[in-house]
C-alpha cells in the first residue's frame, strides 16, 4: 500500500513507452534505495507533444522537442511531481532555469531499425515507395541514399504506427530501436540501419533523469542511478546540439563511441532533401569541449549562407 507521503513522486508522459521507462526508473530507485515500488508514485502528465500527434507535422513544424517534456517541467517547478523522466532525445537543448538533467540509465541500442510489412530493407523498396517519417533527420538520411522515395508524414506511438504500415499508410518507416527493445518489440524490426550512415539523433537510445535544480536531496537519490559512460556521452551529444540549435533547425545526427576513457563523437547535419551532408568527427575526454568542437566544425564547413538557407525553409 502507497505511503501517504511517497518517497519520490515520478512525472512521466502516458504513451506505452514512457510509462515502461518510468516503471524502470521507479524498480532501480527502490532497489537503490531500499524502499518499496509502492513508495513511489508515478503520475502521467500530458504533453503537447502529445496532444499533437494526430497532426503528423514534424517537430520542428510544432514548436520543437520541448513539446514533450514542458508540461513535465512545469510539474516539477510547481512541487507536484520531483523527478521527469524522459527518451533524451526529447529533452529540450536549453532547459528551463530550475531544472537540472542528472542523471542517464544505461544507454540502450542507439540504432534505428528499418520497419516494412512488404520488404526487408531500404534497397528493397519499390521506386517512388511511401517512406513514413514525421522525423527530420530521418527524412534527409533516406532521402540522401534512396532520393525516389516519397516521404510522408507518420507519427504516433509504436502501435500506432504498426496499424499505419498494415494500413497501407506507408509501406516503410523507421523507429528508435531502444525503444522497441524496451517495449518488448525488438522482434518487429525488419532491419537494423547503420550508424555511420543513418546516424541517430542526439542522446538517442538514452533515459533522462530530471529533478529541481534546488532539489538537493532528489539530485542525490536519482545519482544512484547515472550511468557515467552514457552521461559522458549525452553530455557531448548535447554540447554539440547546443551549437548547432543557435544557428540552424538542419537535420542533426550524433554518434559516440568509447575506447577506454576517450570518447570519440560523429556529427552530422544534412539539407532536409538530403542532398547535402557534413561530417565532422573529433576525440577527446573532455565531452563539452568535444562537443562544441564537433558543432564548431559543422558549422565552419556549411557556412552561414547555407546555415540560413536551410533554417528559412
Amino acid at each position: 500500500m502507497q505511503s501517504s507521503t511517497p518517497f519520490a513522486r515520478i512525472g512521466t508522459r502516458g504513451s506505452p513507452l514512457a510509462l515502461t521507462q518510468a516503471r524502470l526508473v521507479r524498480s532501480l530507485l527502490a532497489q537503490a534505495h531500499g524502499v518499496s515500488e509502492d513508495d513511489i508514485a508515478i503520475e502521467v502528465i500530458s504533453t503537447g507533444g502529445d496532444r499533437s500527434q494526430a497532426s503528423n507535422a514534424s517537430l520542428v513544424e510544432i514548436g520543437g522537442k520541448g513539446l514533450f517534456t514542458k508540461e513535465i517541467d512545469d510539474a516539477m517547478l510547481s512541487g507536484r511531481v520531483d523527478i521527469g523522466v524522459h527518451s533524451s532525445k526529447d529533452v529540450a537543448t536549453r532547459l528551463p532555469d530550475g531544472i537540472t538533467l542528472v542523471a542517464f540509465l544505461e544507454r540502450e541500442d542507439v540504432r534505428d531499425a528499418f520497419m516494412s510489412v512488404k520488404v526487408q530493407s531500404l534497397d528493397h523498396l519499390g521506386e517512388r515507395a511511401k517512406f513514413g517519417t514525421s522525423s527530420i533527420r530521418r527524412a534527409a538520411q533516406v532521402l540522401r541514399v534512396r532520393p525516389d522515395l516519397e516521404i510522408v508524414p507518420f507519427r504516433g506511438n509504436v502501435g500506432t504506427r504498426l496499424q499505419k504500415l498494415l494500413d497501407g499508410v506507408a509501406d516503410a518507416t523507421m523507429l528508435a530501436m531502444a525503444g522497441l527493445n524496451r517495449l518488448g518489440e525488438g522482434h518487429r524490426a525488419t532491419a537494423l540501419l547503420d550508424p555511420d550512415i543513418f546516424m541517430p539523433a542526439p542522446a538517442q537510445g538514452a533515459i533522462g533523469i530530471a529533478v529541481r535544480s534546488d532539489d538537493a536531496r532528489m539530485a542525490g537519490l536519482v545519482a544512484a542511478l547515472d550511468h557515467a559512460p552514457t552521461h559522458t556521452a549525452i553530455t557531448a551529444e548535447r554540447a554539440m546540439l547546443a551549437v548547432l540549435d543557435g544557428s540552424c533547425r538542419t537535420p542533426v545526427g550524433a554518434l559516440s563511441r568509447f575506447d577506454g576513457d576517450t570518447l570519440t563523437l560523429k556529427g552530422q547535419i544534412l539539407s532536409l532533401d538530403g542532398k547535402t551532408a557534413f561530417d565532422s568527427v573529433a576525440t577527446g575526454t573532455d565531452p563539452i569541449a568535444l562537443g562544441r568542437q564537433v558543432g564548431d566544425d559543422l558549422i565552419a564547413q556549411a557556412g552561414t549562407e547555407w546555415l540560413a538557407q536551410w533554417a528559412r525553409t
